[in-house]
């Protein structure tokens, strides 16, 4: 008798446990594989092969804007439909080419960690192989948003839990504001309404920047202006090793844009920089926002030294810590919004 109870006690445990939830998620669920910012197609090998599949390809396949040098935007993996097994089904980034008579018209949809965590799933319906490459060309912002935010929230999420709570609160101090930054950036000046964290590598250097200035003038989020200030705040507070040494944006490699931000108005710049009389440069990424109630405008920007080295998932990493600035005004909120285009569908 005691070995019967001993036994519907083991299965009374294990019933609990597979019921216990997680984030929506079994506790059994399994880790997810494959590389940040790597994609598995799930394609029938003739549709792969013929222009709509060459159409998804070429979206996946675009350069990452504002880097030195050529670097994809995702590594790309396939599958065919009936080859798409258990060791498959646990890759991070998922997209399932759906292409069926039954569908009226082309769409996006998505789900979450269906067979792993985390996890993204998009399927790409549409009726013919027509619609479905002309949706994916007219589209393609919205596929490589969709997923870049995607890995960027995991990234956020890991920021949560491990960050530079030093430079965290150094920042707090100075500007009222909260913002996460990878805990190898340990290494931080100060100067009047700045901030530069860094992790002072050789190579593969990481670096956080912070500063504000008044709002005072309605062209703040133009290109130029943009530039000006940058130019102006980055030559004080980073010289060079010897005089006359400095950072400077370079003017002719910028691009900016428009973007939402917890809900607000925000401004992306993304680029290179250079150090003035010297030889050094890379890539750069900033945000600049309104902190309304303060009258000024905040700063926050990601930049690296990484020569003869890949760029990509570094400073994305270091653009991700850009999306976690909490003004003094706003409530905690850290996740990237995914487009109104791709619809969320519960999980299968």
């Amino acid at each position: 008798m005691k070995k019967v109870g001993l036994y519907l006690s083991i299965l009374m445990v294990m019933a609990l446990m597979m019921s216990c939830k997680k984030d929506g998620k079994s506790l059994f669920t399994p880790a997810s594989s494959g590389r940040p910012y790597e994609v598995l197609v799930v394609v029938d090998k003739t549709q792969w092969e013929k222009p709509v599949g060459r159409a998804l390809f070429n979206v996946l396949d675009k350069d990452v804007p504002g880097l030195p040098q050529s670097e994809r935007s995702f590594r790309i993996s396939t599958v065919a439909p009936d080859r798409f097994d258990r060791t498959f089904k646990i890759f991070r980034n998922i997209i399932i080419v759906d292409i069926q008579d039954i569908y009226s018209q082309p769409k996006f949809k998505f789900s979450r960690d269906v067979y792993s965590s985390p996890q993204i799933i998009m399927r790409i319906q549409a009726p013919n192989e027509e619609s479905f490459q002309n949706y994916v060309q007219k589209n393609s912002q919205v596929i490589i948003d969709f997923f870049v935010k995607s890995e960027m929230n995991r990234q956020i999420n890991n920021l949560k839990e491990k960050h530079n709570k030093a430079v965290s609160a150094r920042i707090k101090s100075l500007f009222d504001v909260d913002v996460w930054v990878p805990v190898e950036l340990d290494k931080y000046k100060v100067g009047k309404d700045f901030l530069w964290a860094s992790t002072n590598r050789a190579s593969g250097d990481m670096n956080f920047v912070i500063y504000s200035y008044p709002y005072t003038d309605k062209k703040t989020f133009t290109k130029e202006y943009f530039i000006n200030k940058r130019d102006s705040v980055m030559k004080i507070n980073i010289p060079g090793e010897r005089e006359g040494m400095y950072m400077a944006t370079d003017k002719d490699f910028v691009d900016v844009k428009d973007i939402v931000v917890k809900g607000d108005y925000g401004f992306e710049a993304r680029g290179l920089w250079q150090m003035e009389n010297d030889m050094m440069g890379g890539p750069f990424v900033a945000h600049a926002r309104v902190d309304r109630a303060n009258g000024r405008i905040i700063v926050v920007e990601g930049f690296i030294y990484s020569p003869e080295k890949l760029k990509r998932n570094i400073m994305r990493q270091l653009e991700a810590s850009l999306y976690t600035l909490q003004l003094s005004d706003e409530k905690p909120s850290h996740e990237i919004p995914v487009d109104d285009n791709v619809t969320e569908e519960k999980n299968r």
